[in-house]
C-alpha cells in the first residue's frame, strides 16, 4: 500500500529502529543551548517537510542537533536552514526566505525536503546500519512523490551516496563506476536527475566554499529540469 506524505510524516517521529539516536536526541532535548533553555525541543525522528507535489526532492544529511531536532522540521531554526530557504525564496520555491518553527506559516511550492537520516547522530557521523534502517523512509516518500519528482538535490556526500543507495534499491541502472559526489554533479537514474551540491552547512558557508550564488545556480538547473 502506497502511504500519503502525512501518513509517513506521522509515522516517522515513532521509528525506534536506532535507540542509541533516540537516547542521544533526547539526551540533547534535555541539557539543550543555552539560548534555547526556556524552549521543549522536539527531540525524536524528524519528518520530511514540503510539497506533496514537489519536482525537486531535497535530500540533506540529518537533523541539526539544536535546529531540527529542537523545532521539529526539517532545516528549521539554525544557520543551515537560514541559507536554504533563503536560496529557496529567491527561486520562488519558498513563500519566506527563513525557517525558524513549524507554526512560522512557511510554505514550500514544488519541492520537499527530507533527510538521509532522521535523527540528530552524535558530530553529524551516522553509521552505515543506521543510515540503512532509515532508507525505507525515503522509499516511502518516493512512492507517494514519485509521479511528480524531476530532480533529486542531494546536499553533500552522504546525501549523495544515500540517494545511490536508494536508487539500486528501485532497481535503477547506476553508471559505472559510481559517479561520484562534487558540487554540481549530475547524473540521470531511472526517471530522475541526481545533482549534488556542497552541504549547507555552517563550515560550507561560512568558510566561502558554498556561495548564495553557487547555491542558486545549482537551485535552478534542479528547477529547470
Amino acid at each position: 500500500m502506497v502511504l500519503s506524505l502525512s501518513q509517513i510524516e506521522q509515522q516517522i517521529p515513532d521509528c525506534g529502529n536506532c535507540p542509541d539516536l533516540r537516547d542521544y536526541c533526547a539526551e540533547v532535548g534535555r541539557t539543550k543551548r543555552r539560548a534555547y533553555l526556556n524552549e521543549k525541543y522536539w527531540a525524536k525522528p524528524v519528518p520530511g517537510f514540503g510539497d506533496p507535489h514537489a519536482s525537486i526532492w531535497i535530500i540533506g544529511l540529518a537533523p541539526g542537533p539544536h535546529g531540527a531536532n529542537r523545532t521539529g522540521r526539517m532545516f528549521t531554526g539554525d544557520r543551515s536552514g537560514d541559507f536554504l530557504y533563503a536560496a529557496l525564496h529567491r527561486a520562488g520555491l519558498a513563500s519566506q526566505p527563513e525557517s525558524v518553527s513549524r507554526s512560522d506559516g512557511l510554505k514550500l511550492t514544488g519541492v520537499y525536503i527530507s533527510a538521509a537520516i532522521r535523527c540528530a547522530p552524535p558530530k553529524n557521523k551516522p553509521s552505515t546500519d543506521q543510515l540503512r534502517a532509515c532508507q525505507p523512509f525515503l522509499l516511502d516518500e518516493w512512492n507517494s512523490l514519485q509521479s511528480s519528482v524531476r530532480s533529486i538535490l542531494a546536499l553533500g556526500g552522504i546525501a549523495w551516496k544515500t540517494a545511490l543507495n536508494f536508487a539500486l534499491d528501485l532497481n535503477w541502472s547506476i553508471p559505472k563506476p559510481a559517479p561520484k559526489f562534487g558540487h554540481g554533479s549530475e547524473v540521470k537514474l531511472g526517471p530522475i536527475h541526481l545533482i549534488g551540491s556542497y552541504h549547507v552547512s555552517q563550515q560550507n558557508t561560512f568558510t566561502g566554499r558554498l556561495t548564495e550564488k553557487m547555491l542558486d545556480e545549482i537551485v535552478n538547473r534542479a528547477k529547470s529540469n
